[in-house]
């Protein structure tokens, strides 16, 4: 009765509140109402609030290529539609949503009878006319959209109703087409909430996976940060990549500095920011979450420990265990002995020690597609770079798919493509019925309803060299139209497809070796430092003086880490120049200026980039050309093989990768510039699409989004080959191992002839 009491107190509160509000702000009342329902009904307090009067509302949009739509599409048929899918931060309201949209459409279409309509979640949100005298030629229309429409998930669909006739009509007629550009757009204008104090709902605020924009998350530290409390940020850093995924991640640092955001602290008693902020009480390792001691709209996240093993816990309870976390602080934060990782182990990654079932990597919903023209079935793949595949029939799949018969034999198929490359293609069979050749294939078809969907299975091989280390496969399934007659074809929605979750590929039998420095492989996947999911085989080693800025990119590359791998970096080592030898057996990533990182100097016979004051010199190879003038100037994987000298580039940044001296078979990785916007450059490249398909080679030059790649002659491997493979391959690419044997082998049997005949010389002299 208490509960009903306060249930009916809290609406009628709500009501009021929302009376006093603007239409604008409906959106707004009406989800503070229904969350103050839930929370009463469950005897909470509300976990979101309106923000402080007078707070200013917050505009931003997005792209259809931001929100994942990669390239422009096409509504063809009489009603098609198109599906969008966007969401919204769980500490925002929407209080207005204007629609962009740039499209294009048949001049052959009826006006009176065709129109695009625009739905959001199911509800008709705008009917947009398509006028004869603009058919043809792109154009751009602004559609606002209630705003009390929109919820946390949300989904934009646009249905093009298209009629090019007012006569019996071809339900997919060449004319009935419509084009929209993945450059339309959703603009946002909001309302903040304010968050409760409790480390149960975090990620939340300081990253909402609603939120489709790129995440930028300040860490603030004291003046000089440890290695070791570098060390706990990392992981943090690791854990929001990870959740942020395909957004990117950035983290820019502050010393002794609170900016007015949602914030992230690590602190000891020995290491924290001064003057700023009143810490918490520390006794042991602690998480806790607070208000903005400047701004209580914002929050500030504290990591912190009494020495930096604790603080270390705190990092990597956060990352690992946060399911247990509740209440505004926790002490004593823990976790369970960490699991020893294996090579190859990345969450994210296609398992390299047994078969893998699509049902692992794609839910039931996304497996399965419905009508004549569905969307493909899209299988996001991310594979070690180092797949080893020569002279391999390549990646084996064992393809199970399910599909509606067709009512008679016709050119209808399943395609299969990988990053939108042909594959190979399946036949989809008919319905056999009784008119159907005797065959036991043609009964088992007879018995089957039309209805019924027809299971079918299929083996194929993959070539290693089409599966990039991110790649998609895409699977088509073409439905050939059947043509009835004039004024007889109607469209059914009654086909269906799926891939079935057991389908299965395995790339368990093929070796890890690959041919080094390979940037495309670190710009992709952060290989080889993700060899290890955790990166406990890797040494970061920043320069003895580092700046916020120096922080800001180890801490954004550690977030690019953990979205390539889907694990906080628990295991990566940080340290300075000085100590590098101790780490003799890691991989190193080498962050800095020419001007600040003495490695840079120290190892300049190593590397294939040096500097010295405003010059930059890239020792590519060119001893081909002083051996052997008329030799043509080589290319390596289509990358030149040259010297150049620079003085222009101490404004650009510098990636480039070298085996590291203090051990074969190591690597190093340097991302080298005097200027803080010369690593951003770097950074940026790496969370862009576009441009990180650039860098590649052993020497990439970034300045903004352009990249130049440079290869150099001096390579090595890394990873190891089976005996007999290995042998094979020695004599396939060194070709004077070819030379060598053949002269072993003439001498030898010219040493067992001239063996022989001396033999016969002294017998014939000697009479016998």
């Amino acid at each position: 009765m208490f509960k009903r009491q306060l249930l009916l107190a809290a609406m009628m509160g709500a009501a009021i509140y929302s009376a006093t509000l603007s239409p604008d702000t409906w959106a707004q009342s009406r989800r503070v109402k229904d969350s103050a329902a839930e929370v009463v009904e469950q005897a909470q307090p509300p976990l979101f609030s309106p923000r402080f009067p007078g707070v200013q509302l917050r505009t931003y949009s997005f792209t259809f290529n931001q929100l994942g739509i990669q390239n422009p599409f096409q509504l063809r048929g009489v009603d098609p539609i198109y599906s969008i899918p966007f969401s919204i931060p769980a500490d925002e309201v929407v209080t207005s949503l204007k629609l962009k949209l740039d499209f294009s459409y048949s001049p052959s279409l009826l006006t009176q009878l065709s129109h695009l309509k625009i739905m959001l979640n199911g509800e008709v949100a705008q009917t947009v006319p398509l006028p004869k005298e603009q058919a043809g030629a792109p154009m751009v229309r602004e559609v606002a959209i209630d705003p009390r429409l929109v919820t946390d998930f949300n989904r934009l669909s646009l249905q093009f109703i298209g009629h090019y006739t007012l006569d019996c009509e071809d339900p997919f007629h060449s004319s009935l087409w419509l084009n929209v550009s993945n450059l339309s757009s959703l603009h946002f204008t909001v309302t903040p909430l304010s968050v409760i104090n409790d480390l149960a709902l975090l990620p939340v605020p300081f990253f909402d996976r609603r939120d489709g924009r790129r995440l930028e998350r300040p860490f603030v530290f004291g003046s000089n940060p440890s290695t070791a409390t570098l060390e706990a940020a990392g992981i943090v850093a690791s854990w929001f990549g990870d959740m942020a995924s395909y957004r990117g991640a950035w983290f820019p640092a502050h010393l002794n500095k609170l900016p007015t955001d949602n914030v992230v602290v690590f602190a000891t008693p020995n290491d924290k920011p001064e003057g700023v902020l009143t810490l918490p009480a520390i006794s042991g390792p602690t998480l806790s979450v607070a208000p903005h001691p400047a701004d209580e709209r914002f929050k500030v996240l504290y990591v912190m420990g009494r020495d930096d093993a604790e603080l270390r816990t705190a990092a990597t309870a956060l990352g690992l265990g946060r399911v247990g976390l509740a209440g505004q602080t926790v002490t004593n934060a823990s976790i369970a002995d960490l699991k020893k990782r294996k090579p190859y182990d990345a969450p994210r990654w296609l398992p390299s020690d047994r078969p893998v079932k699509f049902g692992e990597l794609a839910t039931l919903d996304d497996l399965n597609v419905r009508g004549l023209t569905p969307d493909l079935v899209r299988l996001n793949l991310t594979t070690p770079p180092d797949l080893f595949g020569w002279r391999s029939k390549g990646i084996p799949f064992d393809l199970k798919y399910r599909y509606t018969p067709r009512p008679r034999q016709d050119k209808s198929n399943l395609n299969v493509l990988v990053n939108q490359n042909y594959i190979t293609s399946f036949p989809l069979l008919a319905y056999a019925g009784s008119s159907a050749p005797d065959s036991s294939l043609s009964q088992w078809l007879t018995k089957l309803a039309p209805s019924e969907m027809f299971p079918a299975e299929e083996s194929f091989h993959l070539p290693v060299n089409q599966l990039r280390a991110r790649s998609q496969m895409q699977f088509h399934f073409s439905f050939d139209y059947p043509k009835e007659g004039a004024c007889r074809d109607v469209v059914l929605d009654n086909v269906r497809a799926a891939i079935d979750p057991d389908s299965e590929l395995d790339i368990s039998r093929f070796p890890h070796y690959l041919k080094m420095p390979n940037l495309s492989a670190f710009a992709n996947t952060g290989f080889p430092f993700t060899r290890m999911a955790d990166l406990s085989e890797t040494v970061v080693v920043l320069p003895d003086q580092y700046t916020a800025g120096d922080i800001g990119t180890y801490l954004t590359l550690m977030g690019r880490m953990g979205e390539s791998t889907g694990l906080p970096v628990y295991g990566v080592s940080v340290t300075r120049p000085g100590e590098v030898e101790r780490y003799a057996d890691k991989n190193v990533l080498l962050l800095g200026g020419p001007t600040s990182q003495p490695l840079l100097r120290d190892w300049a016979k190593h590397m294939p980039f040096s500097a010295d004051g405003s010059s930059r010199m890239f020792s590519l190879s060119d001893w081909q050309h002083k051996l052997i003038p008329w030799y043509e100037a080589p290319t390596r994987d289509g990358l030149p093989v040259a010297n150049l000298s620079a003085n222009t580039l101490a404004k650009d940044a510098i990636l480039f990768g070298f085996e590291s001296p203090l051990k074969s078979g190591r690597s190093v990785v340097a991302l080298t510039s005097d200027r803080t916007v010369g690593q951003a450059d770097v950074l940026n490249a790496l969370m862009d699409a576009a441009v990180v398909a650039k860098i590649q080679g052993s020497v990439s030059v970034v300045r903004g989004k352009d990249v130049d790649a440079y290869e150099t002659a001096t390579s090595y491997f890394v990873g190891s080959l089976p005996p007999l493979m290995a042998v094979r391959w020695a004599f396939a690419t060194q070709s004077w191992l070819s030379a060598v044997v053949v002269l072993v082998l003439a001498l030898l049997l010219a040493g067992v002839v001239y063996s022989v005949l001396r033999n016969q010389a002294i017998r014939r002299v000697s009479g016998k």
